[in-house]
């Protein structure tokens, strides 16, 4: 089964040009087949070709279902983009299959690569949440700067609205993220456990300055484990942790 992306299917009821060009002359559907839609807002809709055109390829819907998430929570992933590229493009890939919900990548001191491509990224997180059939589509933000980030953060962590973590490699007294989480969880009963935050720095790591002032806002410091992790990897297992034990 395979899953189209139609943004606007409550006004247009055809798929985009990329989306009929894959559906009639990849997939080879044709007139009458029955399609699986989302709108990347958390609802599927199935649906008949009514017209199998290569460029626009339109549809009739016969039902729709809006799915719940699997998890009680929103998840935000804040990181440094990697110098290669193409590990950062791994993991909106990889997170976007486990659910992250919102990626905001970080302008960190440290920060070797201080440019993005928003719009590539946001292609391979539209192609990861087709493949893995997710009818939630993450929020991509812009290239951001650290501390335009921490304080447009600061009043919801401080006052307790929204739960943000910083993951550091300093020898600082630091919290295992995976007992937070369950502690988050079990505060929570069956009820929402809010918005989880969690900040990833560069290959460098964050400066001192950065994890003071987050500090300073109230963020929780943690770490993901023993072993030292590369960016990209540490990005994965914060978002699999999280899903895994908050849900």
């Amino acid at each position: 089964m395979y899953l189209f992306y139609t943004p606007d299917i409550a006004t247009l009821p055809f798929l985009s040009e990329e989306e009929s060009g894959h559906c009639v002359r990849v997939l080879r559907y044709t007139r009458g087949d029955e399609i699986l839609l989302t709108d990347g807002k958390g609802t599927t809709y199935t649906a008949r070709i009514t017209n199998p055109h290569p460029k626009r390829c339109e549809f009739e819907v016969i039902s729709q279902e809006k799915q719940q998430k699997h998890h009680r929570f929103y998840l935000h992933i804040a990181i440094a983009p990697t110098k290669n590229v193409e590990r950062l493009e791994w993991m909106i890939e990889k997170c976007t299959e486990i659910g992250v919900d919102e990626i905001t990548p970080l302008l960190c001191r440290f920060s070797e690569r201080k440019q993005l491509r928003t719009d590539r990224l946001e292609k391979i997180m539209l192609s990861a949440a087709k493949q893995s059939l997710t009818p939630y589509l993450p929020k991509l933000n812009e290239l951001t700067e650290f501390d335009t980030f921490i304080q447009s953060q600061q009043g919801p962590i401080a006052t307790g609205t929204e739960h943000g973590f910083i993951a550091h490699c300093y020898k600082e007294d630091k919290r295992e993220l995976k007992n937070e989480i369950m502690a988050l969880r079990r505060a929570a009963g069956e009820g929402d456990l809010g918005t989880i935050t969690i900040l990833i720095g560069p290959e460098g790591d964050f400066s001192e300055q950065e994890i003071a002032q987050t500090l300073a806002s109230g963020w929780t410091p943690v770490s993901l484990g023993d072993s030292r992790l590369r960016t990209e990897t540490a990005g994965v297992v914060a978002c699999h942790t999280a899903i895994l034990l908050g849900s």
